[in-house]
């Protein structure tokens, strides 16, 4: 016979008072069964109704490239987060994707930019990339700024915490710089670094992002603030995950 939880286990479970406990069981929202005048939550169907709160799909990097799974992929439901981060990037009209610290991407590139999107058909050419993402892990400065990446274009980072350890990193960029666009002689240094050829990158050098500089300041007032929610998000699904284990200990009781 599947292990009954009571009331009071799933108060301490949940941490919520149990008047919501009650509410919940009433409303349907909880796997629940009423014996007499007492509920009673069967704990196998309480840890299946908890994972498919906390289950997520990894996504795709762009078509043809899969993204890099990793510790810090596994910390989120990335279905929300990417819903999240697509949404800031159509807002702010930049490019955004949440990486580990080396730069992996653990979700789709949202609004990528033209140029971005040209050679991300080229595996090693988005090594590069993925490699000027881990360039910003390395920087010193606590405030997100602005530098140039490997493509010579703007972008920025924010840090993401998860508890008290430094986990990803939200990118932000596909923006050009002041005196873009570079010339012939830095568009072929660009192609042989990134192993395509020029003519692929002088055809789309005028799909980026042009912002001035009280639009650069704004987007940047959100990089932060982005990676901050990722980071929430982080610790709520990790409060879960243990609340999981916690009925897995009663389960076996």
């Amino acid at each position: 016979m599947a292990k009954m939880l009571t009331a009071k286990e799933m108060q301490t479970l949940l941490h919520v008072d149990r008047s919501t406990i009650y509410r919940m069981a009433e409303a349907g929202q909880l796997p629940a069964v009423k014996v007499g005048k007492q509920w009673r939550f069967p704990a196998d169907l309480v840890e299946g109704w908890l994972r498919t709160q906390t289950t997520a799909s990894v996504p795709s990097l762009q078509p043809g490239v899969d993204a890099l799974t990793g510790d810090f992929a596994s910390l989120l439901p990335l279905e929300c987060v990417q819903l999240i981060q697509d949404t800031f990037a159509d807002a702010l009209g930049v490019m955004i994707v949440v990486t580990d610290m080396q730069g992996n991407p653990v979700t789709r590139v949202s609004h990528p930019c033209g140029l971005f999107t040209a050679i991300s058909q080229v595996p090693d050419a988005v090594q590069k990339c993925i490699e000027s993402w881990h360039d910003l892990a390395t920087t010193i400065d606590l405030e997100p700024k602005f530098t140039r990446s490997r493509l010579e274009l703007l972008c920025a980072r924010g840090m993401v915490r998860v508890g008290t350890e430094l986990k990803g990193m939200v990118v932000v960029g596909g923006i050009a710089p002041d005196d873009w666009p570079p010339s012939p002689d830095k568009v072929q240094a660009m192609a042989d670094e990134f192993g395509v050829h020029p003519e692929v990158l002088s055809a789309h050098l005028t799909e980026v992002y042009y912002l001035d500089e009280a639009q650069r300041a704004w987007v940047l007032s959100f990089v932060q603030r982005i990676a901050n929610i990722v980071s929430h998000i982080a610790d709520e699904r990790n409060t879960l995950v243990g609340k999981l284990h916690s009925i897995a200990k009663l389960t076996t009781l």
